[in-house]
């Protein structure tokens, strides 16, 4: 026995050497890529040395003889910090995920490929000012110099990622940046989606009905449309659940992700230190790293600091000593489908106003690791790129006998939309920044802009110019081959919305409807947000004058308007009518949360249990009210719509038959359907959530998911490279966390403001901005979620273009001198 026990432990020890010996390799060669901050490197094609000093939070300065010099230095940061996830966008927007991950992701191949917004990338290059295309070229060579570092010095391969996958990386190009800055344009779509959405509930339910499920935004009214099965002869109605998009590595959105964010701005006559104020925080899908990554640039026109994209050599968002500028997305209609009808005696040929002509067609190959490799026949028509039934769930409302073909300003092959992002960083002001509109294409932006004395938000981007005779006004598809329906062009960018200096001294947009304008000059029916305005408003007019620490407290309001509204429309004959009920029924806990929401002023705090017991209600209110109507199509309603539930409380229109259940011969009354829906949520909660109702938090639920995409689903890495965080907010509060919508954590935060800006024209150097995670993409640097702590907190770190307090406690200061020099 003593010799067995013996044995034993010789294996036991000698496993858990092994382990450790392991353990200590995989850590060595994955620490290798590891950037050493304070490095002096001997470089090809620079003019003269770079500096890079990295600040206390590792936001990089970046210093150069010449504007070339610095955005070579850029590309340097970026790669150092993000090469993966700089590859992994390029290798996206391609359409070659599939060489790396295999038959997993062979369908956001193809629909890559058949977009082909990294063709449309390499012919815009041609189209961007000479200087533009300098500052790319300076900025790939800066990408691939630190390539070729990696590979002489053996620095790791560039980030440990490349031990796991595939260690090619191909040399960066212009036509990469250009191409990141499409991919960016199908992340931020959202009108596609909206029209398959509308088309196929409008086979299933009449006009009034399908107002009141897709209610429009209260302003000028919408002329009667024609059904989609008048559009579509032959189509049948269907109540499929809609594609699943829950790959991580997939940039197509799931509707009501297209893009959300806030920017507001106000004049030195409402600022209390007499100078004009910015707050921006765009929205985006929350990953490890986040796609933003800090940094400061010292180019001949003076420093810029802000908000960037590895990939994309500007300044996105953020200010320099004379302008600052903020982004939200515009919700411009810059989608629209087209239905083609195929020649039923030649499937080659579709049809036009002039007759059946050919598809432009071209052959496309997708390698597959660990299997054969993909033909694609790509299709072209005079519309836009044919897309498959497969895709956007477009079989479902494709009759027989046609295609769909897509229609979009980011397949423009002359897209100068750097150009703009370029020339708000050199502006001198708010004139300056206005009179580049006309080069922004894709995507559509509402630019919040501000300088010492001025304030504007204007709409950057391409707006369809569409016939006013068109069948369906681009909210449904329409027959391709009909002139009406087709695109005549572009609209001038001097009609794009434009606002400055008001005589109120403050403007924003929470994506909400800015312009009331009658089709075709609607420029959207379909807008982000009911909801943040209305608390924004009520905020920004609370206060004569406001100061960066109100704009702050602004962007971190957790207040709920929706709450507000809903609740005492909901509960109003619930609340204080129920009979005495012992503990432990279900109508003692109901009568509790009744209690609980009662007292609640709308604050949808990570600490407090009032949040979860709303939000739960109303997901199984809405659940109730719309899942015998629609059936398994109800799950494409992932998100509470307040101005639905609001409709059909207030029965506008009739809508509260949408209480009564069809299948069942009682009347069901709205407030059995409120009371009934409690229960459901109080079931959820207790079978999800244990302890009472008054020991819930909502920051359990709603937890912000910073999930590496990649290394986030491997056994085992998940808990080292994913950063879970408790946060407040909630869908339609201004410090929005967009909650998941489905699976078994509904709840969970997993797109908000992964950047914060608040600038300060009265004292500059006191602005302040954040990230959600940290600089680096490493995730054994120490920088790979530092940030994410303060983030969360609500707290920011210093904005400043002093180059003495960026060097005051650096982390380190890189140095690029010229080879040989």
């Amino acid at each position: 026995m003593f010799t067995l026990f013996r044995w034993l432990l010789r294996i036991v020890t000698g496993a858990l050497a092994l382990l450790l010996v392991t353990a200590i390799g995989v850590y060595y060669f994955f620490s290798r890529s590891l950037p050493d901050y304070d490095a002096t490197w001997e470089i090809a094609g620079l003019s003269a040395p770079v500096e890079i000093v990295r600040d206390n939070a590792n936001v990089p300065h970046i210093f150069g003889a010449t504007e070339a010099d610095v955005f070579f230095g850029l590309g340097f940061a970026h790669a150092q910090d993000r090469l993966w996830q700089m590859t992994m966008l390029r290798r996206t927007v391609e359409g070659r995920l599939s060489e790396v991950f295999g038959e997993r992701t062979v369908k956001i191949d193809e629909l890559l490929r058949r977009l082909d917004l990294a063709g449309a990338a390499a012919d815009s290059v041609a189209a961007l000012d000479p200087r533009t295309r300098a500052a790319l070229d300076a900025y790939a060579r800066g990408v691939n110099a630190w390539i070729e570092t990696v590979n002489r010095e053996a620095l790791g391969r560039g980030a440990p990622e490349f031990f796991v996958f595939s260690r090619e990386i191909a040399a960066w190009t212009a036509a990469d940046s250009v191409a990141v800055s499409k991919l960016m344009s199908l992340q931020l779509a959202s009108h596609l989606d909206n029209e398959v959405l509308r088309a196929r509930l409008s086979l299933v339910l009449s006009d009034e009905r399908l107002r009141d499920i897709l209610p429009e935004v209260p302003g000028q009214g919408i002329a009667v449309l024609p059904r989609y099965a008048d559009l579509a002869p032959g189509i049948g109605q269907s109540l499929a659940a809609l594609e699943d998009r829950g790959d991580p590595l997939s940039p197509v959105p799931p509707r009501g992700f297209g893009g959300a964010s806030n920017a507001w701005a106000a004049a030195p006559s409402r600022s209390a230190a007499g100078g004009s104020l910015l707050a921006n925080d765009p929205h985006l899908g929350f990953s490890a790293p986040s796609v933003w990554y800090l940094a400061r640039l010292e180019l001949p026109s003076g420093g810029v600091i802000g908000g960037t994209i590895p990939g994309i050599p500007t300044i996105l968002v953020g200010r320099s000593a004379r302008l600052a500028w903020g982004l939200t997305t515009a919700f411009v209609d810059d989608q629209d489908l087209f239905l083609e009808e195929l020649n039923p005696g030649d499937p080659g040929e579709y049809r036009t106003e002039r007759g059946w002509e050919p598809f432009e067609t071209r052959p496309s190959i997708i390698e597959v690791k660990g299997g054969q490799p993909i033909t694609l026949r790509l299709q072209n028509t005079q519309n836009g790129p044919v897309i498959p039934g497969d895709f956007y769930d477009l079989a479902s409302v494709t009759p027989p006998g046609h295609v769909m073909a897509l229609g979009w300003t980011a397949l423009s092959r002359s897209d100068t939309s750097l150009d703009f992002s370029m020339a708000l960083m050199r502006a001198g002001g708010v004139e300056e920044a206005i009179s580049a509109l006309p080069l922004a294409i894709a995507p559509a932006q509402n630019v919040t802009l501000a300088d010492p004395e001025n304030i504007a938000l204007v709409t950057a981007g391409a707006v369809p110019r569409r016939d006013a005779r068109h069948q369906s006004q681009g909210r449904i598809p329409a027959p391709g081959w009909r002139p009406e329906n087709r695109w005549q062009g572009l609209q001038p960018a001097g009609s794009n919305p434009r606002f400055v200096n008001p005589e109120g001294g403050i403007l924003g947009n929470t994506n909400n409807k800015i312009v009331d304008r009658p089709f075709p000059q609607h420029v959207s029916f379909l807008w982000g947000d009911t909801q943040r305005v209305q608390r924004w408003r009520r905020l920004m007019q609370a206060r004569e004058v406001h100061t960066r620490d109100s704009f702050i407290e602004a962007q971190l309001d957790t207040v709920a308007p929706d709450a507000r509204a809903l609740l005492p429309l909901v509960a109003r004959d619930l609340w204080f009518t129920g009979e005495a009920a012992p503990e432990g029924t279900p109508e003692r806990r109901r009568q509790r949360a009744l209690e609980l929401l009662a007292e609640w002023n709308g604050e949808m705090n990570e600490h407090m249990p009032e949040p979860l017991i709303y939000a739960a209600w109303m997901r199984a209110l809405q659940e109730r009210l719309v899942r015998d109507d629609l059936g398994p199509l109800a799950t494409a309603l992932t998100h509470v719509d307040p101005v639905f539930i609001e409709r059909v409380f207030r029965d506008e229109g009739g809508a509260s038959v949408w209480c009564d259940v069809i299948q069942s011969t009682a009347v069901e009354t709205c407030t059995d359907i409120a009371r009934q829906s409690l229960d459901d949520a109080l079931v959820w909660i207790g079978e999800h959530h244990a302890g009472t109702l008054e020991s819930l938090r909502w920051g359990d639920a709603h937890q912000a998911t910073h999930d590496h995409q990649t290394l986030g689903e491997v056994p085992g890495l998940g808990w080292i490279v994913n950063i879970r965080q408790s946060t407040s907010g909630g869908d339609h509060t201004l410090m929005r966390g967009l909650t998941a919508g489905t699976g078994a954590q509904p709840f969970l935060n997993v797109h908000g403001a992964g950047y914060r800006g608040v600038y300060d024209f009265a004292d500059p150097e006191s602005s302040v901005f954040i990230i959600s995670t940290g600089q680096s993409g490493h995730p054994l640097s120490r920088f790979y979620d530092n940030l994410g702590v303060l983030w969360r907190r609500g707290e920011y770190i210093p904005m400043t273009l002093d180059p003495d307090l960026a060097r005051a406690g650096a982390t380190g200061v890189t140095r690029l001198v010229p080879e040989g020099g």
